[in-house]
């Protein structure tokens, strides 16, 4: 994949020949190779401009300035979205979630980010590149956008970081004795999937093997969130140093970062940051003189697949292959990367754990709920006066947090991006956290929904980051239509319920968005819904409806009002009936006429 990347920098595009070159040096077909070229986003297999743009169509964009600044760009270069200028300088395409929703519209050009975008910067951008100017000084590293961290005896994350401060302490405690801090804490996975870490870190370090690898997960590709961004961008040493932790439990020697391309503008701060750790004595050999200690870092860059997000696709995709999940005859702690133990964590988890090493356990274990400890970094966006980051403690109320985000006339919240879950105001009451999580397995019928707050309260809410706010003023279909349209994209295709269902749901919803459907239409929905749950392969299908069926449960009358009996779709036409009709007249035109 690097190879590729480096010939779609230089040439804009991935020609024939350099696939048949490619091909006959790895030892594999044309045919595998350019099945891999095309599963990515971002390779190109014609020119896509000297000057590459991708527009985020995300619904949060789309709430924005989308539309308009789609139009200027399309009038600056003369051509519509999918295009090249003749002159190869420019190509304009669309993406999805760049992980800028706090500040949209956003765009990426030759991978530098510019957000809150207008026409009139558009007009701006497009006139400085055509006179020459250097797209980088055009550019900024996009804001951290930091809104609340909580009291400083009870903040995580976003405080004062002094790098190697956690790998010190290595040198008083066994990787045995790391293994149980990180148990004791229950921690688990913040990506959203929420395993217990130090479960995942003892099942690694009981495989025997001659090497092992440590993956940083921050393919950050879930909608709506951003907050492993800002991680990265403020404390790229944390997530080092909690992957050289990391390796020193389980006894891997090397890591990896797999970078999503879409945050490729930190790529060289995050280089660099390596670099100095390994100056420091961070990373290399014996670190800080513990004997056989030996553990390296290294970035791989993604290229566009949000289905890479899941575990065994990522593994596919860092061995070079199309990113499709694989059948979980083994877990990645058994046979990961090349076929050895790979332990996976997000870029959250693994900057949790140096913090929990500095402050003590017991101090970690003060914060938060019984179930949940800590805090939690929430990616806020939408209709509300301050989207951005929030480290919360475990526990808060969602009516508190709504009120703290300073949220418009709320009327549902897209909770955990498009693969989690609708909220209306009959969650309110519920806390962020993940307390009698078990019971959410119970299905709270929402005949009274006075009821089902009743019961839900006592329900906690698990996040894995994303938290968008949409008001009463929204119309929720095209929110619903976006979702669908977004996983008949990235799905891989690999098996039918997801690859045939979504594209049937996306249909379906446009059916309704016309208000040309009857009730059998939204029963359909319902049911479809329920077999791509319950019958896809990896987690991008069993999820991919979620949002759905939740907005069906709690939002009936946004489909009820949608049905066929409020519109003018003459059902009784009869195609047939018409064209006999039609001969019928003719019949008699062509005797009175003779």
């Amino acid at each position: 994949m690097d190879i590729l990347w480096d010939i779609q920098k230089k040439r804009r595009y991935i020609a024939p020949d350099d696939m048949t070159k490619i091909a006959s040096e790895f030892h594999i077909s044309r045919t595998e190779l350019e099945g891999i070229v095309s599963f990515y986003h971002f390779y190109h297999r014609s020119h896509a401009g000297n000057f590459t743009i991708y527009l985020n169509n995300g619904i949060v964009s789309k709430q924005r300035n989308y539309g308009v600044v789609k139009k200027s760009f399309e009038k600056e270069l003369g051509i519509s979205v999918g295009e090249t200028t003749d002159d190869k300088l420019f190509g304009l395409f669309e993406t999805s979630c760049i992980g800028l929703s706090d500040q949209e519209t956003s765009a990426l050009i030759n991978f530098q980010a510019f957000t809150d975008l207008t026409p009139i910067k558009v007009k701006n951008i497009i006139g400085q590149l055509r006179k020459g100017t250097r797209l980088e000084t055009l550019s900024t590293i996009p804001k951290n956008n930091i809104q609340y961290t909580p009291a400083k005896d009870k903040t995580i994350f976003f405080k004062p970081y002094n790098p190697g401060s956690s790998l010190k302490k290595l040198k008083k405690i066994s990787p045995d004795q790391l293994i149980n801090i990180v148990k004791r804490s229950k921690l688990s996975g913040r990506g959203g999937a929420f395993f217990p870490t130090g479960m995942k870190w003892e099942f690694c370090k009981n495989n025997i093997a001659d090497q092992k690898y440590i993956i940083c997960n921050a393919d950050e590709g879930e909608p709506g969130t951003f907050k492993d961004r800002v991680l990265m961008n403020k404390y790229p040493g944390l997530m080092l140093e909690g992957m050289a932790v990391a390796g020193y439990a389980v006894g891997a020697n090397y890591g990896y970062i797999y970078l999503r391309a879409e945050y490729f503008y930190l790529r060289d701060k995050i280089e660099k940051e390596i670099q100095h750790f390994r100056a420091k004595g961070f990373l290399g050999k014996n670190i800080l003189g513990i004997t056989g200690f030996d553990f390296d870092i290294h970035i791989h860059m993604g290229a566009g697949a949000y289905v890479c997000g899941e575990e065994t696709a990522l593994i596919s995709s860092m061995e070079g292959k199309r990113g499709e999940p694989s059948t979980k005859e083994y877990f990645p702690v058994e046979k990961g990367l090349y076929g050895k133990p790979t332990i996976i964590n997000n870029v959250e988890t693994l900057c949790a754990v140096p913090r929990i090493l500095n402050m003590s356990l017991d101090s970690y274990l003060k914060i938060g709920t019984e179930a949940t400890k800590g805090t939690k970094l929430l990616s806020v966006s939408g209709d509300c006066k301050k989207p951005g980051i929030y480290e919360i403690e475990w526990g808060m109320k969602l009516r508190q947090f709504l009120k703290l985000i300073q949220a418009e006339n709320p009327y549902m919240i897209l909770f955990n991006g498009y693969a989690g879950e609708c909220l209306s105001e009959a969650d309110f009451d519920r806390e962020i956290s993940g307390e009698n999580l078990l019971a959410e397995q119970v299905h709270f019928k929402w005949d009274d929904p006075i009821e089902y707050a009743r019961k839900m309260s006592a329900i906690g809410l698990r996040s894995g980051g994303s938290f968008m706010v949409f008001n009463s003023n929204r119309d929720l279909m095209p929110i619903f239509k976006n979702i669908s349209d977004f996983f008949v994209s990235e799905s891989c295709g690999i098996c039918a319920p997801c690859r045939t269902g979504n594209f049937l749901l996306t249909k379906k919803l446009k059916k309704i968005m016309l208000c040309h459907a009857e009730k059998s239409d939204l029963e359909d929905l319902e049911k479809w819904s329920t077999i791509i749950k319950q019958s896809s392969r990896c987690g991008l299908g069993k999820t991919s409806t979620n949002c759905l069926l939740s907005a069906m449960l709690k939002f009936p009358q946004e489909f009820n009002k949608c049905i066929l009996a409020k519109s003018d779709f003459n059902k009784s036409f009869d195609l047939k009936k018409v064209t006999r009709e039609y001969d019928t007249i003719i019949n008699e035109i062509e005797k009175v006429h003779g």
